[in-house]
């Protein structure tokens, strides 16, 4: 429904340019006077246009944003005091979510009682209701938008700077959305943060050394009391974010070396390209290689030698996740390899530096930062990775350093707990957040680190 307005103002918004083209030239007098209006007539067509498509835009994304929200409330003041009056927060909107999977024909996770189906009922009427408003609306702001600006067609509009000036507003606003977008994300996840260490003391989550996040989500419900030491996670993303770059860095590296160096042009035309195949592979791909054919041939090899090798390793998926890995280090860094200045070759050459002395000594210093930037991209891809340890080393949260154990990691435990419907008032729920909120932190240290070290070989070689 929404993908159809879209369509619809897109239309209507082609066709407003040319109305307001033709409109143009009509109001100078013909084709052979319009050096009497003020802009070329294709400004006054898009002056047209975007008084037609803007404000239909902004009342669609105000009504898709807030009408489910509107339709939601609607439906829970109607309902009966009785079958809402001893339930938490949580609980209301874990059945306000059966009523909206009732009405759409989707599965309920409770039964279905006379008062739901109602209620369902009603949801669906305010829906349909909602659309159809929101068709006629929208069809009249365009009408209204079209009425407007073609009256304002004349020789004497300026079109061209009221135009710029929209397209300016614009490309402010979208500029802003990466900023916005991130404030908010910092914000949410702190906020629920804080919620979660007003039930659990922050010197447990940083310094405990036990992870078990089962409790008890009611009075009448069975389960341990919890615990959220989360060194276990972190050690465990560490050990295999340490394994996967122990692989990735020196192969993606001595690749691109040799790819933007020593390799004829022939052999890069083609190897790269294949190389940067591995980067299009999805994720669940290699969490299957790793759990099906690494981890088998890990726990064959260790038990040949007498080693005790768990089923789900640290070091298969460490291993995998490094191959899927190799693509960012190794692109990169022929990319920067290849941006080093000729010139500086030359120089190496002309002082009688050999080819290897030249890249060790000339072009791998002066591509350093980038490097840096490479190799911290490929640190941040393997410390949010979740399938591939969801699959090969498993969930178990061990405080371990043997990478022939079974560990979990921060992301995974951050999937686990938000799995299913949650009820966010619970330390379990809110886990998840102060994880992520962590997790933030470290990323945030380690670039503040790589741009200072880039900054500090910037200084050396530009």
């Amino acid at each position: 429904m929404t993908l159809l307005l879209l369509v619809l103002i897109l239309a209507a918004m082609a066709m407003a340019y040319h109305a307001g083209r033709k409109r143009a030239v009509a109001v100078a007098g013909g084709p052979a006077r319009i050096n009497q209006l003020h802009s070329l007539p294709g400004y006054y067509g898009y002056y047209v246009a975007l008084w037609v498509g803007i404000p239909a835009l902004l009342l669609l994304l105000a009504w898709t944003g807030l009408q489910d929200r509107v339709v939601t409330g609607l439906m829970v003041a109607e309902l009966p005091a009785e079958l809402t009056a001893d339930m938490s927060p949580g609980r209301v909107g874990l059945m306000v979510n059966d009523i909206k999977n009732l009405a759409t024909g989707n599965i309920t996770s409770g039964n279905v009682t006379p008062e739901i189906r109602a209620a369902a009922d009603r949801y669906q009427r305010l829906s349909e209701t909602a659309n159809l408003a929101r068709w006629l609306l929208i069809g009249a702001v365009l009408i209204a938008g079209l009425t407007f600006a073609w009256r304002q067609v004349s020789p004497a509009l300026r079109a061209r700077n009221r135009v710029e000036g929209t397209v300016m507003v614009i490309l402010i606003l979208c500029s802003s959305i990466a900023i916005l977008t991130t404030l908010g994300i910092v914000l949410s996840v702190l906020f629920e943060s804080l919620r979660f260490f007003q039930m659990v003391p922050w010197t447990e989550f940083f310094f405990g050394t036990l992870w078990s996040p089962q409790i008890a989500l009611r009075a009448d419900q069975v389960a341990a009391a919890g615990a959220f030491g989360a060194i276990p996670l972190f050690t465990g993303t560490l050990l295999i974010s340490a394994i996967a770059m122990v692989v990735a860095v020196p192969v993606g590296l001595f690749s691109a070396i040799y790819l933007a160096e020593y390799a004829p042009r022939a052999v890069r035309a083609w190897a790269k390209p294949v190389l940067e195949v591995l980067a299009g592979i999805p994720t669940v791909v290699y969490g299957f290689f790793a759990a099906l054919t690494v981890a088998p041939l890990i726990r064959g090899w260790g038990e040949a030698i007498g080693l005790d090798v768990a089923s789900e390793s640290a070091l298969a998926a460490g291993l995998v996740m490094g191959i899927m890995i190799i693509p960012f280090v190794s692109s990169l860094s022929d990319d920067v390899i290849n941006a080093v200045p000729q010139s500086l070759r030359d120089g190496s050459y002309a002082l009688g530096a050999t080819q290897s002395e030249t890249i060790r000594r000339v072009i791998f210093p002066a591509a350093l930062p980038g490097i840096v930037g490479g190799v911290l991209l490929a640190v941040s891809r393997a410390i949010g990775e979740t399938m591939i340890v969801v699959m090969a080393a498993g969930l178990a949260a061990n405080l371990t350093a043997n990478p022939l154990d079974s560990v979990t990691t921060v992301t995974v435990q951050i999937v686990t707990l938000l799995t299913g419907d949650q009820e966010f008032d619970s330390a379990k729920t809110l886990a998840a957040f102060a994880l992520g909120l962590t997790l933030f932190a470290v990323t945030l240290t380690l670039n503040v680190i790589a741009l200072h070290i880039v900054r500090k070989y910037r200084e050396q070689y530009e």
